[in-house]
């Protein structure tokens, strides 16, 4: 008759060693209902993205301006070459201005629409910029013909239906004057091509802006210097930009949102709050070497300035799914930290807890990502988590002294879990030390569990079934 211990494998059929392995596939497993949580969450995101674009457009979306350039059109003739005839072709030459300044102070609010927040604005500008055209249009292509006398003033704005009111220059000192569509040049798209910030700025696109003008009127250009002035009124959200318009630009932007991003081609050469000390303010200078566009050329310059950017976007700090998607990113460790706590309550015990109970501990989190994220939407992010985070500490705590029969292990629980808890929202607020302390926590508490498993039989082979192992 054989020997039935040969017979015998070597990890018994409850040995906890063979439990453990099961405990961390399960935990891997309950990572997939918080993936499907995480689509959730971008659906929702994305309707929130579709609701601002659908308020803000409303409002003229986000905005960029361009200040006062000369627009001045020109035929150039080339001449016959072999069987081909005399060409003729027409285009526009822009000039831009010397020096440009322009001023931006914002009113701000919220609108809402469902559930959805959407900053907006009011902006009341006023720019000005002083030409020097003594000798403009020497750098035209060769054999190029300016039409002085056809000549525009032009300025731009990317949401024209923002207009709040009519955009008026003052030209050389004469009389202010309302700007109509620009004749030369009606549209005006940025390019992103080839701008070093053009990763930052692809989220809102390449804005396209409509242009207005006046005629430039008749100027004496021997003398040279001309100064331009005019002021405009637009409403918009999210953001407000304005480009380095002039060979040297400097731009002032002010308002009451507390919470400013500064972006675009350039920060801020100073920036804090007002002297009222709320609010935002901020100072750009840009001269014309970081300009990275000429003093004139033709209209595809124009494009160009998109890189020179000044821009100020209104952030919401409380965004609730930037928040909810971070706490999303660390659900597979912080599951299997639970299911961990729940393993050492049973080796310290003695007392088997099925895999199904480790599911519904783990379903238990998954739903608390779902409590998290609807009720941030409701109330913001700080009070979503306090009241997820104790309606699940709770549970789940309850739900360990149950499993044991023994309120002891059930408090137990709850100091643990609310530790863990704690622990999630300090990463949600220190974001920039988030991952450090995540992989420290990590790695304490496996340093935990290995301390208090050091004495633990895996194979089973020492002690009964049910037998507490030795710590």
């Amino acid at each position: 008759m054989a020997d039935t211990n040969a017979l015998k494998l070597p990890f018994p059929r409850r040995s906890l060693g063979l439990k453990l392995l099961l405990v961390c596939g399960l935990a891997l497993l309950m990572s997939i209902p918080a993936l499907m949580v995480f689509g959730l969450l971008i659906d929702r995101s994305n309707r929130a993205e579709t609701v601002a674009t659908e308020v803000g457009s409303l409002m003229g979306g986000p905005q960029t301006f361009l200040g006062p350039v000369i627009a001045v059109p020109y035929t150039l003739t080339r001449p016959a070459q072999g069987n081909q005839p005399a060409q003729t072709s027409q285009s526009v030459w822009i000039v831009y201005p010397e020096t440009g300044a322009m001023t931006v102070d914002t009113d701000s609010e919220v609108r809402k629409r469902s559930l959805f927040r959407v900053p907006v604005y009011e902006a009341n500008l006023a720019y000005s910029a002083s030409f020097d055209l003594a000798e403009a249009g020497d750098e035209a292509p060769s054999g190029a013909v300016l039409d002085w006398s056809r000549a525009e003033l032009i300025v731009g704005a990317a949401g024209v239906r923002g207009a709040r009111s009519d955009l008026t220059l003052v030209v050389a000192g004469r009389d202010a004057v309302a700007l109509e569509p620009a004749n030369l040049l009606s549209t005006l798209t940025l390019d992103n091509a080839g701008a070093d910030y053009s990763e930052a700025m692809a989220q809102y696109g390449s804005p396209q802006l409509g242009l207005f003008s006046t005629p430039l009127g008749e100027v004496d250009r021997t003398d040279g210097l001309i100064a331009v002035t005019g002021e405009a009124r637009f409403s918009g959200a999210q953001r407000i930009a304005v480009l380095a318009f002039a060979r040297t630009t400097t731009a002032q932007m002010s308002g009451d949102w507390p919470d400013p991003s500064y972006g675009g081609g350039f920060l801020p050469q100073e920036q804090g709050p007002p002297a009222s000390g709320s609010g935002f303010q901020a100072q750009w200078a840009v001269p014309y070497v970081a300009r990275g566009v000429p003093s004139e050329g033709g209209t595809d310059t124009l494009a160009r300035l998109r890189s020179t950017e000044l821009a100020v976007s209104f952030v919401e700090p409380a965004n609730p799914y930037q928040s909810v998607s971070r706490s999303l990113k660390y659900a597979p460790m912080f599951i299997g930290l639970v299911f961990l706590a729940y393993f050492l309550f049973e080796t310290t015990t003695g007392k088997r807890v099925h895999p199904a109970q480790y599911i519904l501990v783990g379903m238990a989190q998954v739903i608390f990502y779902m409590l998290l994220l609807s009720i941030a939407e409701h109330t913001g992010f700080d009070i979503a988590f306090g009241i997820a985070a104790t309606a699940t500490v709770a549970l789940i705590s309850a739900y360990a002294g149950w499993t044991f029969k023994s309120r002891g292990q059930g408090m137990r629980a709850l100091v643990a879990f609310a530790f863990l808890y704690g622990l999630i929202y300090v990463l949600m607020r220190l974001e920039d030390y988030a991952l450090l302390v995540g992989a420290l926590a990590s790695f304490a508490a496996i340093a935990a569990v290995m301390w208090f498993t050091r004495n633990v039989d895996w194979y089973g082979g020492k002690g009964g079934d049910d037998a507490p192992a030795s710590t």
